[in-house]
């Protein structure tokens, strides 16, 4: 799809005996999203991003719990890591990069979900949060 990122890993999964093949719009998604983390490498100093789950079908998404309305489904949303650097680093880099992020989330200080639009001419909402035991909540330079 691009130099860092391939096919095989924005689709891989834990539950190897469901399918996990992205329809033709979610694949297109995918090759946006692709582009769209090579531009946050740069951000973040060329550091490897690692995937740890991007698109989701839905019986993916449903063995996993999470909401249909995910932009995992659509492909247009990865749950990251970034070895070397936190969650609240990655987030605090995207926000002050200029990227035209949907969402970034801070989830349980264990990665970043990371999302563009879910269409090419949707504005981007950059959305900032936290998940974590606590609850959702907003991302503290979010409320500035």
């Amino acid at each position: 799809m691009t130099p860092h990122f391939s096919l095989a890993e924005l689709t891989r999964t834990d539950h190897r005996s469901l399918d996990n093949a992205p329809d033709p719009a979610a694949l297109a998604n995918l090759h946006r999203l692709a582009a769209f983390l090579e531009q946050v490498r740069e951000v973040l100093g060329n550091r490897v991003v690692v995937i740890n789950s991007a698109y989701r079908s839905k019986a993916v998404n449903d063995a996993v719990g999470s909401s249909d309305r995910s932009q995992h489904r659509v492909g247009t949303a990865a749950d990251i890591r970034v070895p070397g650097m936190t969650p609240d680093a990655v987030v605090r880099a995207v926000m002050a990069s200029g990227l035209a992020y949907d969402q970034l989330i801070k989830e349980f200080d264990s990665w970043t979900h990371i999302s563009i639009p879910n269409a090419p001419d949707a504005y981007a909402r950059k959305m900032v949060f936290i998940i974590d035991k606590q609850g959702v909540r907003l991302f503290p330079e979010a409320l500035a």
